[in-house]
């Protein structure tokens, strides 16, 4: 057996797709992001983020930064094991009641990323309950795919976002069968947000459990920064929320709130949790004063739904073919995985500004495009930059501009 033949095969298959994936060397710049410096060819050479999920630019916050050194000052740099194992650090227990009160929740539990908070939750849920069939919108996150196969449950997906097929699917099944339908608020990739509502409402009708990833949307929406749940006043009618600290709270680490019974579950039977080595204390403190500060300002929000509201428009006014979106991304259509890669390659190399492609499998074949995040840090006349240069760009790569 030729394994390396095997191994090399797989990587050129993915070269010849386009899809092959190139990760930058980069240093962002602390106090002036979205400047930063990539690395590589002749040194380090500044450029401007335009992809980041630090959607408000808190990883740089002061508070945020102030409360991570303190705590590596006094309590040092890890939690020493799991927490089975080196007990709850305090700074976890303090962060927990602060996300339960940040959705209106009896508890909330943390994990190490948000990929593993939904695998971990929605595979030992569907273990505890018995014949559970799970019903899942078509764009869920890979993650939510991962717990839900782990699972080992029967699931039914349903057309994105379709109400009238999720109810089809959720009738079709015997009353007393467990039900629980997982879906997200914010779709990372269109932009586009779900009918929570009127979902909720399904559910209530079939007695299904709602489990809801709210990822992209909490910091950015609701009174608090609780997510599209908060801003739509819905959380009380969700089983579970989860949630991520890596985006626009800017630090690390994923979580879920419910009622104390659930949480209690998860905490008592899932792998991802019991067995994971807890978050450094020194995220997590950073994560706390994130979380506290953006439960009181909504500065940083506004000034970031202003910025994606902008960049809309001048990229509409230019006629370049950016996709319709109700949140803060800003999705430029290309529709082919190597030109999404060669436009994002020129504007590295020529421009300094830096936004990753997006390919399938994140994105169906033909839909390639480049996702911006544009934040309370990008300037107008950044922006102008960065639309002169995909003007030009297109003309050069004769991609079509919009009609």
């Amino acid at each position: 057996m030729d394994y390396d033949s095997i191994f090399r095969s797989a990587i050129a298959r993915l070269h010849d797709e386009g899809r092959y994936r190139v990760f930058i060397d980069i240093l962002r710049t602390k106090g002036s992001f979205p400047n930063a410096h990539c690395f590589g060819g002749n040194g380090p050479k500044p450029i401007t983020v335009w992809c980041s999920n630090d959607y408000l630019c808190m990883g740089q916050h002061p508070l945020v930064v102030d409360a991570m050194e303190k705590a590596l000052r006094e309590v040092g740099a890890g939690s020493g094991g799991t927490r089975n194992i080196s007990g709850n650090t305090h700074y976890h227990t303090e962060l927990e009641a602060e996300l339960a009160n940040l959705h209106g929740k009896e508890g909330a539990l943390l994990f190490t990323s948000g990929y593993v908070s939904n695998e971990a939750a929605l595979s030992t849920l569907g273990k505890l309950l018995p014949g559970c069939v799970i019903f899942s919108d078509e764009l869920n996150h890979a993650s939510m795919i991962a717990g839900i196969k782990n699972s080992g449950c029967e699931k039914r997906v349903f057309r994105h976002n379709d109400l009238e097929h999720l109810e089809e699917l959720l009738a079709a099944e015997d009353a007393d069968t467990p039900k629980l339908v997982a879906f997200e608020s914010v779709y990372s990739m269109d932009g586009d947000i779900a009918p929570i509502a009127r979902i909720c409402d399904l559910a209530d009708k079939y007695n299904a459990l709602t489990y809801l990833d709210e990822v992209h949307a909490v910091g950015m929406y609701g009174e608090m920064g609780g997510g599209i749940s908060d801003r739509d006043a819905l959380a009380d009618r969700l089983t579970i929320i989860e949630g991520t600290l890596g985006k626009a709270f800017g630090v690390m680490g994923g979580y879920i709130a419910a009622d104390r019974t659930v949480i209690d579950c998860i905490r008592s039977y899932a792998p991802g949790f019991i067995f994971t080595t807890s978050l450094s204390p020194v995220l997590v403190a950073g994560a706390l004063a994130s979380v506290r500060h953006l439960k009181h300002s909504n500065e940083e929000r506004i000034a970031q739904q202003e910025a994606a509201a902008m960049l809309k428009a001048k990229f509409a006014a230019a006629n370049l073919p950016v996709m319709p979106s109700v949140t803060h991304i800003v999705p430029l259509l290309i529709g082919c995985p190597v030109k999404a890669k060669r436009v994002s390659d020129i504007l590295l190399a020529e421009y300094g500004l830096y936004v990753q492609p997006i390919n399938f499998p994140t994105v169906p074949r033909g839909t390639e495009r480049l996702r911006f995040t544009p934040g309370p840090q990008h300037s107008a006349e950044m922006m102008d930059e960065l639309t002169t240069a995909l003007i030009e760009i297109f003309g050069r790569e004769e991609i079509l501009l919009a009609a």
